[in-house]
Order: structure tokens, then sequence, then C-alpha cells
């Protein structure tokens, strides 16, 4: 198949300057450990604020289990594929861990407004990396494709429990999504 053609059946075609697919497929294992690594720390802080007999304690429990499960196929792909983790992993233990921390105080709608907004950035992440690998990456892709499938459920549990009607949910989810784009962008490359 051409890459010149682009129709909704084909992959894009590359453009100057691209960086060449085994590079991009190295960033993006990094960015995705990364993401799953933040993932478990925003749920880890919200499980230390959260009453452990409440409503949503358990809901998050099973979330988190599912973002642990995620963060243990890409800690695996990092030495299988020889990828460096990013530098930042520090950096994102702690403000993962603030972020469920912080949205957890704000009570369980605020909490649940955190999972609606990271994982709504997280579905439109993982979409366009799944386009973009050539067949070569089928296993990869399947298991973006896969993961992705388990943040839009994560998403719809959010919603289903109220993220909708946290205090300032827009400004809430505006600044989350923001800086969960930031740190897409920042782990990528470093």
């Amino acid at each position: 198949m051409s890459e010149a053609a682009h129709t909704p059946l084909t992959r894009p075609r590359r453009l100057p300057g691209d960086r060449p697919m085994p590079e991009q497929v190295c960033r993006m294992i990094r960015v995705d450990h990364a993401g799953e690594f933040g993932a478990t720390r925003i749920y880890a802080g919200q499980l230390a604020v959260l009453p452990r007999a409440g409503a949503i304690a358990g809901t998050v429990r099973h979330m988190a289990a599912q973002e642990q499960r995620h963060r243990e196929v890409f800690d695996r792909m990092l030495p299988e594929r020889r990828v460096r983790p990013t530098l930042l992993a520090p950096f994102w233990h702690v403000a993962g861990f603030a972020l469920g921390a912080a949205t957890a105080l704000l009570g369980e709608k605020a909490a649940m407004a955190c999972t609606v907004a990271v994982e709504e950035v997280i579905d439109e992440h993982y979409r366009a990396q799944a386009e973009i690998l050539p067949e070569s990456e089928e296993s990869l892709r399947r298991t973006i494709e896969e993961f992705r499938a388990e943040e839009l459920e994560h998403r719809d549990i959010g919603i289903d429990h109220g993220a909708e009607r946290a205090p300032a949910y827009t400004l809430l989810s505006s600044a989350i999504k923001s800086a969960t784009k930031l740190a897409i962008w920042l782990s990528t490359r470093i």
C-alpha cells in the first residue's frame, strides 16, 4: 500500500522531518511507560486520601489494578526493546501522587474528574499512536488498543460517578488536561 495516499483505511504518509519509525516507537514506549507509571501514582494518591470503606474506594482500586498491569507491560517492554525510561520518573512519582491526593481531598467527584480529564487525553494519545504504527508493530498496536479501551472504561466510570458535578469541573478538567498534555510532551523527549 502506498504511503502517498491517505484514506481512513491507510496510514498517513511520512512527511519531511518526521523521525524514523524505530525512533518514534521508542518514544511511544517511553511516554506510555511514563504515563502508566503516573497513573499508578495518581491512584495511589487518591487511595491514600479516600476513605477505605467508601463507595468509590473499590472502584478506584479496580482502576489502579488495571493501570498497574499496564505499567508492568511497559516495564517489561523497556529492556526488551532497549528503550530508556524517561528521566522525569522521580518527578512523576511525586507529581502523580500529589495530583491524586489533591483531587481526592476535594472529594470523590473531583477525584473522578481527574480520572475523566486524564483519560480523555490518553484516549486521543493512544488513538494517534495506533494510527501510525506500521504492520510490523501489530503486537504493540494491539497492546495500545487494549489499554485504550480500558482507559475509556475508566473515563466512563468517572462520568458515572459524578465527575462532571465536581466543584469547578470545567476549570479542574482543563487544568488537568493541560498538565497531562505537557507531561506527554516532556516524557516523549526527556
